[in-house]
C-alpha cells in the first residue's frame, strides 16, 4: 500500500452526513468516496468501528471484534442481496453461515450483549454463576434470551454486509481502508468475561493494575483509562492465539491498520488498580517482539502503522523499525523550538504516514488561532506562509512520507467547534458531523492539483 506516495482522509464514518445523529455506511458513505477520489485521496482512514458505551468514544468498546451496530444504514437492511431479505429460509440460512463462520467471537459477544441489554449492569455485577461462565448458567441464559441473541446476531450480520459493500465501492472508485487497532480493550467487554485469563485479574476478576500513560503533552497528570492489562506470560503461552485472531479478523477489514499506543508492545504503563492518578504508574516490559514476529510468521508481511506518539524510548523506535512499520509524524508537534524535533518538515522519514493532527488535536485553524502572535509568527516563518490550514496541509503534502493524511476538519478549513475529542475529558466528544453544505465548489479540483504537484495521485 506503501509502495505509492498517496493522500489520504481522516474521518470516521460516524462523521458522515446521514439519516439521524450519526453517520452510517449508507449513500453518504458513497457520496464520500466518490468526492475524495474525484480530489485525487486514495486512502479513507477511520476510528476503531466497535461497538460503542454512553461515552461514544470509539476506543471504549464492549467487543473488539463486533461492528458498531450504529453505523447500519436503517434504509438498506442488506445491501448484498436486498432489503428485507432476511426474512424466511434463505435469510435464516445465511444468518447461520455468518454464526458459524464467526462464531469464535460472536458466540460470547451476543451472549455479554444480550445479558448487558437486559440487565444493564457489568459483568463483574451479574450473578456468580453468570460472571464466573459456569456451563449450565451460561446455557441457559443463551436459551433464554433467543429473540434478543437473534437480533444481535441479525446487527453483526447485517454491520458486516454493509460495510463488506462499502469496502468493495471504495476499492472500485481507487480507495483503500485505512483502520484502527485499540491496543487495550475495556474493562466491560465480552473478550475480558470470556478470556479472563489473558488479563491481569483477581479471581473475583478485579483488575490488578490498569493501563495508562504517563504525563504529556495532552495532560499534565498522565491518563488513567483504566483498562486492565494483559497477562503478557499467559498469553505467550498460547503462542499469542488470540491477538493472531484479532488481527486476522481486522486485516479481513482494512487494508492497512493502525496499532493505537505502539508503545505499549515495547513497554506499558502499569497503575495500581487503587490508584487515583496516573502519576502513581511505573513501566512494565512487554514481550512485543514475540508478539510481532507470531503475527509476521502467520500473516506475513504486516500491513501496520505504528502510532508512536507520547513517550518515545529509543527501545520503542528500535521495534518499530526491526519490523518494517511506518510511524506517524504530525504537524502539530514540530514548533518547539527544537532543531531536533522530528515532527519538523526538515527532520520527515520517508516511512511514515504526516498528519496535520490526528482526532486528539485542535483542528488546525483552531490550533493555529490558539497561539499567541510570537508563536504564530515563528511557525508561519518555518512554513513561509500564515494561510491556516492551507499552509499545514501543504507542508504535509510535500512532506517526503509516503502517506499524507489530513482530517477533514482541515480540509474543509474548519475552527475547534468541529474538534472531534479532547483527550483526558469525558464529555462532549466523538459528535461532530459535517454537512455537505461546507463542501467548498473547487475542493476536488483544489485537493488533485495539489496531489499531482506533490506526486500523491495514485493511477489505477
Amino acid at each position: 500500500m506503501l509502495s505509492h506516495r498517496r493522500a489520504g482522509v481522516l474521518l470516521h464514518p460516524t462523521s458522515l452526513p446521514g439519516p439521524s445523529a450519526n453517520g452510517v455506511f449508507g449513500s453518504e458513505a458513497r457520496r464520500f468516496i466518490d468526492r475524495i477520489a474525484a480530489s485525487g485521496f486514495t486512502v479513507w482512514q477511520m476510528l476503531p468501528l466497535g461497538p460503542v458505551d454512553t461515552s461514544r468514544s470509539p476506543y471504549q468498546l464492549s467487543s473488539v471484534f463486533a461492528g458498531n451496530p450504529e453505523l447500519i444504514d436503517p434504509r438498506t437492511q442488506d445491501p448484498i442481496h436486498g432489503t428485507g431479505s432476511l426474512a424466511g429460509p434463505k435469510g435464516a440460512a445465511r444468518l447461520a453461515e455468518f454464526f458459524g463462520l464467526n462464531q469464535s467471537w460472536l458466540r460470547p459477544y451476543a451472549l455479554y450483549e444480550a445479558i448487558h441489554r437486559s440487565c444493564g449492569n457489568p459483568w463483574w455485577q451479574w450473578p456468580a454463576s453468570l460472571r464466573e461462565r459456569e456451563q449450565a448458567a451460561v446455557t441457559n441464559m443463551w436459551q433464554q434470551q433467543q429473540p434478543l441473541v437473534r437480533q444481535i446476531v441479525r446487527e453483526q450480520y447485517l454491520f458486516d454486509s454493509q460495510w463488506q459493500a462499502l469496502r468493495d465501492y471504495a476499492r472500485e472508485q481507487g480507495v483503500l481502508m485505512f483502520g484502527d487497532l485499540p491496543f487495550y480493550v475495556d474493562y466491560d467487554s465480552a473478550e475480558v468475561w470470556w478470556n479472563r485469563d489473558l488479563f491481569q485479574l483477581d479471581e473475583q476478576g478485579r483488575p490488578l493494575a490498569v493501563a495508562g500513560v504517563p504525563p504529556d503533552y495532552f495532560s499534565a497528570d498522565g491518563q488513567l483509562w483504566g483498562n486492565p492489562l494483559y497477562d503478557w506470560e499467559r498469553l505467550q503461552t498460547t503462542d499469542f492465539d488470540w491477538w493472531i485472531q484479532r488481527m486476522t479478523h481486522q486485516l479481513r477489514r482494512f487494508d492497512l491498520l493502525r496499532i493505537d499506543h505502539f508503545r505499549a508492545l515495547e513497554s506499558c504503563w502499569a497503575i495500581p488498580a487503587d490508584a487515583t492518578s496516573a502519576r502513581e504508574g511505573q513501566w512494565e516490559q512487554v514481550p512485543g517482539r514475540a508478539l510481532l514476529n507470531a503475527l509476521r510468521e502467520k500473516l506475513g508481511d504486516l500491513p501496520l502503522v505504528a502510532e508512536d506518539l507520547g513517550v518515545i524510548t529509543p527501545e520503542v523506535e528500535t521495534l518499530r523499525d526491526e519490523f518494517g512499520l511506518p510511524g506517524m509524524l504530525i504537524l502539530q508537534f514540530a514548533f518547539d523550538g527544537s532543531p531536533d524535533n522530528p515532527y519538523l518538515p526538515q527532520n520527515h522519514r520517508e516511512n511514515a504516514v504526516v498528519y496535520t493532527g490526528t482526532h486528539d488535536n485542535d483542528t488546525t485553524l483552531g490550533w493555529f488561532s490558539g497561539l499567541d502572535e510570537q508563536a504564530q509568527a515563528y511557525v508561519a516563518g518555518i512554513l513561509d506562509s500564515s494561510d491556516m490550514p492551507g499552509a499545514l496541509i501543504r507542508t504535509a503534502y510535500q512532506s517526503p512520507a509516503k502517506l499524507a493524511v489530513i482530517p477533514m476538519q482541515d480540509l474543509l478549513g474548519l475552527g475547534t467547534d468541529a474538534r472531534m475529542n479532547v483527550p483526558g475529558t469525558s464529555s462532549g466528544n466523538w459528535g461532530w458531523q459535517f454537512g455537505w453544505d461546507e463542501w467548498p465548489p473547487e475542493f476536488e479540483k483544489h485537493y488533485r492539483a495539489l496531489g499531482e504537484d506533490c506526486g500523491r495521485i495514485v493511477s489505477a
